[in-house]
This record gives C-alpha cells, sequence and structure tokens, in this order.
C-alpha cells in the first residue's frame, strides 16, 4: 500500500512540473507577448523581462525534477526496454525540451538581459523558443494519452 502511495505521489510530482512546464510555455508564447504590445517599448521590455525572469526561475527546479521524477517512474516499470516505445518517444522529447530551455536561458535570455535596451528581435526569439517548447509538450501529451490506452 505505501509503495502504491510513493508512485502516486512520483506521479503527481511528474504531472505537476510537466503542467507548469507547458502551460507556462503556452502563456508566455500566446498571452503575455499579445497583453505587452499595448504599452510603450520601453516598459514592454521591462514586463517582458521580468516575465521571462520569473518563469525560466521556476523551471530551474522544474525541468530537474520532471525528468528525475519520469526516469524514476520508467525504472519502477522494469526500464526503458520494458516499457512501451510512447514512453521512450514521451523521454526523447522531454529531453529536447530541456535543450531548448538550457539554450534560450543561455543565449536570446541572457542577451536581452546584458543589454541596456534589448531589440525586439530578441524577444521575437524567446517567443518562438516558448511556442516551440509549448508544441513539443503538446505532442508529449497527446503521446501520453497514446500510451495510456495502450
Amino acid at each position: 500500500m505505501t509503495g502504491s502511495l510513493l508512485w502516486s505521489l512520483v506521479l503527481a510530482i511528474h504531472l505537476l512540473c510537466m503542467t507548469y512546464w507547458i502551460g507556462g510555455s503556452i502563456y508566455s508564447a500566446l498571452v503575455v507577448r499579445s497583453t505587452v504590445g499595448l504599452l510603450d517599448p520601453g516598459p514592454r521590455s521591462s514586463v517582458l523581462l521580468q516575465n521571462y525572469t520569473r518563469f525560466f526561475k521556476g523551471l530551474w527546479q522544474v525541468v530537474p525534477f520532471s525528468l528525475v521524477s519520469g526516469w524514476a517512474l520508467v525504472f519502477h516499470e522494469g526500464g526503458f526496454a520494458a516499457v512501451n516505445w510512447t514512453i521512450n518517444a514521451m523521454q526523447l522529447i522531454g529531453i529536447a525540451m530541456a535543450v531548448v530551455f538550457i539554450t534560450t536561458v543561455r543565449g536570446p535570455f541572457l542577451r536581452a538581459r546584458r543589454a541596456m535596451r534589448p531589440q525586439p528581435a530578441v524577444f521575437d526569439t524567446l517567443r518562438n523558443r516558448m511556442a516551440l517548447m509549448a508544441g513539443l509538450g503538446l505532442v508529449n501529451i497527446l503521446i501520453a494519452a497514446m500510451a495510456h490506452g495502450m
């Protein structure tokens, strides 16, 4: 009984992490950018930088927890050779999402934070990266739904 409770908690942690990651990416790509378009360029840059700073601070905790909890669930089921192909596909997409996140933070986001006046093109790049992460996350959700039916 306690073993099933433990693995239910691990699954809950994994799902909460993925909710923050995918939901935050969708929010950043679709809602924030269109909303701050109503502001003047100076405050717009400030609001966008604050938004990405807060979101990325959360992702620095969420990404490792989601990967580790996913791997723990896989090893609980017997390892990668024992699970369905959909689980392996989810892992591959999750790693791709992590790579997109790290290259975004170390690339365009760092340039935007260091710039005196960040150019709109940098924020367009950040928005495109958020859209890419959101798209990969949605594909992952679809694959998870397929795995449930198998």
